[in-house]
């Protein structure tokens, strides 16, 4: 990974590195800024470094200095809560933070006195060549920190070998990309997605072109996929169902490799989409943070028949040097196609989670694959393998619900939805009433015909299955990293 980029900046200096907010810099720019900050972090600066994640070149310079001096990056958004901060900071034992924007740092943490702050402003090095560090495989590269059930931020560490697992894997693929390719990076610094939008172009020269700050962010990607002739794009696929409307406008002959991970990808958006990209490979790709990124892949075929289920896109097989195998609730595998949890193990998966002895107990386990101890991650996804080898996802176990003792999957719920309602989004969600009983709920989007969409589960769905009551909104409130956000929807129930 490291001789890939070091040798971008060796052969491309004087080529656009990156375009944000409508300003372009230079491998050369880019590089001064990385051997700025790295020299003002290597003496005596803590293995583990905060970095304020905003959309600016000097965020991405700090990104690339802590990974090249061999440490480890922490991203902080600046939006988060004082207190979750806090919470992260005291986790991964931070004591040097970096931002662009030295300002806003004592609104972000509640006490700095003894976190150092450096501010990447203005730092640049004459020599703009990153030196290849002297790194061990088993150091943490960074760590991510995800939504915990207790509220506590969960801390996923990413080593070197995990990362680096995941850029051979990646080429491994045969992708077809070089310094000519533009690159979209939609994603916050604190979602793993964003890591292989502006990694893995920086690998072999390509530019990358962020959405600019301060706008909404699938209206500017429309915009930067067709102004910036953007030839690879991982997107999630929300951002779909925001473009629809416009499917007959759009056609992109400029895109080569369009990528969906993150949520459900459903079939009819892909078809679709897929003749607005006619010279692109549209992949499915899957994986949580704790697998680097994503760890299978799935090729949308533009003529032939696909592998779906529930109207969901097949996600595919493993990547290089990952595994994946079905089991049931007493962690027995299963081998004849039936459903059970989806389980990743290999050379992309994290070594556990920070500091959480129990849900490291409760998350991994071991068993043997070709004659070899292998850690397995529980992602929590419900999925079967077919005869192929290629998986097939249904949803989460936690969205598969009890209903009058009936074991319920909501993706099937919202199957049926969209099948009648088309072009809107559907959205089935559970909660409990006064009495205990679990209902299902179903939000549609942009959908008045509630009556006869039920009218319409009930010829498709058994009684226990229809939803208790079904509410149209006028547009998904979205998280974040994009997607749908269903704790809110849940929040939204007969409101």
């Amino acid at each position: 990974m490291f001789k890939r980029i070091r040798r971008s900046f060796e052969e491309f200096a004087g080529e656009n590195a990156f375009c944000i907010n409508n300003t372009y810099y230079t491998y050369q720019d880019f590089g001064k800024r990385i051997n700025g900050i790295i020299a003002e972090i290597n003496p005596g600066t803590s293995q583990n470094i905060g970095i304020v994640v905003y959309n600016d070149i000097e965020t991405y310079a700090a990104v690339l200095a802590v990974l090249f001096a061999g440490k480890t990056y922490i991203p902080l958004s600046p939006n988060n809560p004082q207190e979750r901060t806090s919470k992260i900071i005291e986790q991964a034992e931070i004591e040097t933070i970096l931002t662009s924007h030295i300002e806003h740092v004592e609104h972000l943490i509640a006490d700095t006195k003894f976190i150092r702050k450096i501010s990447t402003k203005n730092i640049l090095s004459e020599a703009y060549i990153p030196d290849v560090p002297n790194v061990s495989s088993e150091q943490n590269a960074y760590i991510l920190f995800t939504s915990g059930s207790t509220g506590i931020p969960k801390g996923v560490p990413i080593r070197y070998k995990n990362l680096g697992s995941f850029v051979d894997a990646f080429f491994s693929l045969g992708y077809d990309i070089n310094k000519t390719d533009r690159f979209l990076q939609l994603f916050d610094l604190t979602f793993d997605l964003s890591i292989m939008s502006y990694l893995i172009p920086l690998c072999v020269g390509a530019s990358v072109f962020t959405v600019p700050s301060g706008e909404i962010k699938f209206t500017a990607a429309y915009s930067i996929l067709e102004e910036q002739k953007i030839s690879v794009a991982l997107m999630v696929p929300s951002i779909l169902m925001f473009l629809r409307k416009y499917f007959g406008e759009i056609r992109l002959e400029h895109m080569r490799y369009s990528l969906f991970c993150g949520e459900a990808l459903y079939s009819d958006l892909a078809r679709q989409w897929s003749e607005c990209v006619p010279n692109a490979l549209v992949q499915n790709v899957y994986g949580p943070t704790e697998a680097t990124i994503f760890c299978l892949t799935y090729d949308w075929k533009k003529t032939d028949k696909n592998k779906e289920h529930n109207g969901i896109v097949c996600i595919g097989k493993p990547m290089k040097n990952m595994h994946a195998i079905i089991v049931d609730e007493h962690l027995a595998e299963i081998t004849d196609g039936s459903f059970g949890e989806l389980c990743l193990a290999g050379d992309q998966l994290t070594s556990g989670y920070l500091k959480n002895p129990q849900k490291n107990i409760d998350t991994f386990f071991t068993r043997i694959v070709d004659n070899k101890d292998h850690i397995f991650y529980r992602t929590g996804d419900i999925c079967c393998m077919d005869k192929d080898g290629d998986f097939l996802y249904s949803g989460r176990l936690d969205n598969q619900v009890k209903i009058q003792g009936f074991r319920v999957e909501l993706s099937e719920v919202e199957f049926y939805a969209r099948e009648f309602i088309g072009n809107s989004g559907a959205a089935a969600v559970a909660s409990q009433n006064a009495t205990g009983n679990t209902l299902i709920h179903l939000f549609v989007e942009d959908f008045q015909n509630t009556s006869e969409l039920c009218d319409y589960l009930k010829t498709k769905l058994p009684p226990y299955m229809i939803p208790a009551e079904i509410q149209s909104i006028k547009k998904f409130p979205l998280n974040v990293n994009g997607k749908t956000d269903r704790t809110l929807l849940q929040k939204m129930i007969s409101q």
